[in-house]
């Protein structure tokens, strides 16, 4: 599905080089875990995958299905099935999540020649999604992420996933900020969606929403390489001993 082949990535203009050579595959079916320090280049990663336009690709490539991505824009890599949960999802007023959600899912109905949705049946769809991450009926009739918690705009993000259902979606930090109730809540979205079609790319800081979604491979990542690749395993590590066993860490040990 995705094989990231010796990526380099800096801030556009000119600015520092954060991603220093990053091999990663994920195959349809598997959960990665990458975490790693503050600065280590996790958020860059997701960003960088998902085609932001802050940052640049200054060598290696990115690959989707045998194709390179490093030309493809933005709303093309998500015609192609993959979502980014942001750390810090923005606030879009005027628009309400459902119409949102009903735009980007004909999108998608448009791209793969499909037949889109009729209200009714989105509505269905809208409405058995958001009862599945617990979202307070009152808040998807605001503006998208208006007035919204952090907790709620991550509830709001699994709703996204659960309607526009990605081939791969990448979770950056979708655990920040998070409550017991939100965070476990999350995790079951994440689980629900777990298929053999689907991967997951989840970015934290911390194991404790790997406590709930039972990663297939962990990787450590600091000063913007893989310097340790495991299973579940490693997380534990990770949460008993810190990052300093790690910072001299040969890379792909």
């Amino acid at each position: 599905m995705l094989d990231v082949k010796n990526l380099h990535a800096a801030i556009v203009a000119g600015g520092p080089k954060i991603i220093k050579g990053l091999d990663l595959r994920v195959n349809p079916g598997e959960v990665h875990a990458i975490m790693g320090p503050n600065g280590s280049g996790k958020s860059t990663l997701a960003n960088v995958l998902a085609g932001r336009i802050d940052y640049q690709v200054t060598d290696g490539d990115i690959v989707l299905d045998g194709e390179s991505l490093i030309d493809v824009p933005v709303s093309d890599r998500a015609l192609r099935g993959m979502f980014l949960a942001f750390q810090y999802p923005a606030e879009v007023p005027g628009v309400r999540p459902w119409q949102f959600l009903k735009a980007a899912k004909d999108a998608l109905a448009d791209y793969r020649g499909e037949k889109k949705l009729s209200v009714r049946a989105f509505s269905k769809l809208f409405d058995q999604s958001a009862e599945r991450v617990k979202i307070d009926p009152d808040l998807i009739k605001r503006s998208l992420n208006e007035g919204f918690s952090g907790g709620e705009k991550k509830r709001h993000e699994m709703l996204q996933l659960m309607v526009l259902e990605p081939r791969l979606a990448i979770l950056d930090e979708t655990d920040s900020g998070l409550d017991v109730d939100a965070l476990r809540v999350v995790a079951e979205g994440v689980n629900q969606m777990r298929s053999p079609d689907r991967a997951f790319i989840i970015v934290t800081h911390y194991q404790r929403i790997l406590n709930h979604i039972t990663p297939d491979f962990v990787h450590v990542l600091v000063d913007g390489r893989i310097v340790r690749s495991g299973g579940p395993e490693l997380a534990r590590e990770v949460e008993r001993n810190g990052y300093r066993t790690f910072t001299n860490s040969p890379v792909g040990v």
